[in-house]
């Protein structure tokens, strides 16, 4: 019964996801569809890679005939905050067994959002996981079926995670009172674009993000001393 409850409850946690999955799933089974991967490969990437922007990406590079050495450094790039989110997760993830390199696996920016809110058992981070990226593959599957079959023009769609990243973004503006993590976050991000560049500002942006972060935390923790 307790376990049904933990389901249940990470179920109406992850219902926006779904909804969000699903559509962002199915583009990107229809963009490897339009460039000639069929539902396998597609599924594959889907359930042994799991990495939302970058299989965006990576099928574009696929189709194009991109280096080994380009793909890995595109994915360092493209997925380095979530070096930031597995360690931020330490804690939270510590009892968790034999699941635990599944929970780091599968923290996509909008498990990340959930599972990170409150104190919770690794029942419900796991199901949480698990119906996250079972959306995922679902979507996946629709889409490349459609495009099997229905005519589509994949033009712009990849804009589609970036709105859903907004989405996010604004749901924990909205659900939090302390706003210093997100104002430091877009601020430092916009001043690395402007520094580093279009392609080279991730990293920079990441690092000087968690210092500052870093930074905000031993000075929240001095006052508290003070106090």
């Amino acid at each position: 019964m307790k376990k049904f409850m933990t389901v249940k409850e990470a179920v109406k946690c992850t219902l926006p996801v779904l909804a969000g999955y699903l559509v962002l799933g199915a583009g990107f089974g229809l963009i490897m569809n339009a460039n000639g991967y069929g539902i396998w490969w597609a599924l594959s990437m889907s359930i042994f890679i799991y990495a939302g922007s970058m299989q965006y990406a990576g099928a574009g590079m696929m189709a194009g005939g991109a280096s080994l050495i380009s793909v890995a450094l595109t994915t360092l790039m493209v997925n380095a905050r979530h070096l930031f989110y597995g360690i931020s997760m330490t804690d939270k993830y510590r009892g968790s067994g034999i699941a635990k390199p599944y929970l780091m696996f599968s923290l996509t920016d909008e498990t990340y959002s959930i599972v990170c809110q409150g104190e919770k058992s690794s029942s419900f981070y796991l199901a949480v996981s698990l119906l996250d990226q079972l959306y995922w593959i679902a979507g996946t599957a629709i889409g490349s079926l459609l495009g099997d079959h229905l005519p589509f023009s994949t033009e712009g769609m990849d804009f589609a995670l970036t709105a859903l990243f907004i989405t996010v973004f604004t749901d924990q503006w909205l659900g939090s009172k302390r706003h210093f993590p997100a104002v430091s976050g877009v601020t430092l991000s916009l001043l690395c674009l402007i520094i580093f560049g279009k392609d080279n500002f991730l990293i920079p942006s990441m690092l000087s993000i968690t210092a500052a972060l870093l930074i905000s935390g031993f000075a929240g923790g001095e006052v508290k001393r003070d106090e």
